[in-house]
């Protein structure tokens, strides 16, 4: 089996960092670095655009500022040996992986360990053939369109699957292990998915584990944080809660945290965009009605109440008492 990568994908081209901001002793102003580089405008912006996630945007921080040391380092002819950067997101669906590793990005490429910085996301399907001699061409062209920048493979665990003796997911893992090891300077490698069922992953194929310097844990959001979420996007879509909508939204997270298949940050800008619609068929069910601004910004507490969320709630609680 032919696992080579294409030539034009593995001739890569110089990251060079920015000039460094030192004088004549060899010593760089730590401050004027910072403010050139551009990180902080970055960090700023995840903290706007995620609500919470303390732990992770601590972590993001910490590589942010171990990258922006190694940059000191290669301009002043210290480094030996580029750091090892690929990663992997574990947690729910809908705690912003996705959008860390975007921020994640650019990062990488304000700070010259990336040429383009742009991101590739995928799943199993974009990597791996339903026949022989498939998978090898699209693993390839992925990571064509990937280098100089960050590839996110998204439920990183469906490439394995020793159920099934003909699966063609071990091929695209041998080519990506073969050019997350060769060309780490010119593609960071995400790996996200659930952790119980990453760490299987893990243990399944020790060469993605000692490939990936940097294991990053997305928690579930609070009720609360839910809240704000939910806010945060009203704000951005110019609506907004009365008062006794907002208090039935704060049921409404209560009863889906509690049903299956909830999605975090995800479900919540589907409930809204439920709620929205059954807002729009109310004002325009009442012809009669005279509009104002205000009647086209509120959410109302029947907009939300009408969620079948509440039903399966009440079946759930009267079959627990019976």
């Amino acid at each position: 089996m032919d696992n080579d990568v294409p030539d034009e994908m593995s001739e890569t081209e110089e990251t060079a960092a920015a000039p460094a901001s030192s004088d004549a002793a060899g010593e760089i102003d730590l401050n004027k670095e910072i403010a050139e580089s551009g990180i902080e405008e970055v960090l700023d912006e995840l903290d706007r655009e995620l609500v919470g996630l303390a732990p992770v945007k601590k972590r993001i921080r910490e590589i942010a500022a171990l990258l922006l040391v190694e940059r000191m380092r290669r301009q002043l002819g210290l480094s030996v040996e580029a750091p090892t950067l690929h990663m992997s997101f574990t947690g729910n669906p809908g705690t912003g992986k996705t959008t860390v590793a975007l921020r994640m990005a650019e990062i990488l490429h304000r700070l010259g360990f990336v040429r383009r910085g742009h991101l590739v996301s995928v799943t199993r399907d974009d990597l791996v053939g339903q026949y022989i001699g498939h998978t090898a061409p699209k693993t390839k062209e992925v990571l064509k369109k990937a280098m100089g920048g960050v590839l996110f493979i998204d439920e990183a665990y469906y490439l394995y699957r020793p159920e099934n003796e003909r699966d063609y997911g071990q091929e695209a893992i041998e080519i990506l292990l073969q050019v997350m090891e060769n060309q780490r300077e010119d593609l960071v490698v995400i790996l996200a998915g659930y952790a119980d069922r990453m760490e299987t992953f893990f243990a399944s194929n020790p060469g993605f584990r000692s490939r990936i310097a940097h294991h990053i844990d997305f928690p579930d959001y609070s009720d609360a944080e839910l809240m704000s979420i939910a806010d945060l996007l009203l704000h951005e879509m110019n609506y907004r809660f009365s008062p006794e909508a907002r208090a039935a939204f704060a049921r409404y997270i209560e009863a889906r945290k509690a049903q299956p298949l909830f999605a975090n940050g995800r479900s919540i800008r589907n409930a809204l965009d439920r709620a929205r619609l059954r807002q729009a068929n109310r004002l325009v069910a009442n012809r009669s009605a005279k509009l104002s601004a205000e009647d086209l910004i509120t959410i109302e507490p029947e907009d939300i109440l009408a969620s079948r969320v509440f039903e399966i709630d009440r079946a759930a609680k009267a079959d627990e008492t019976q």
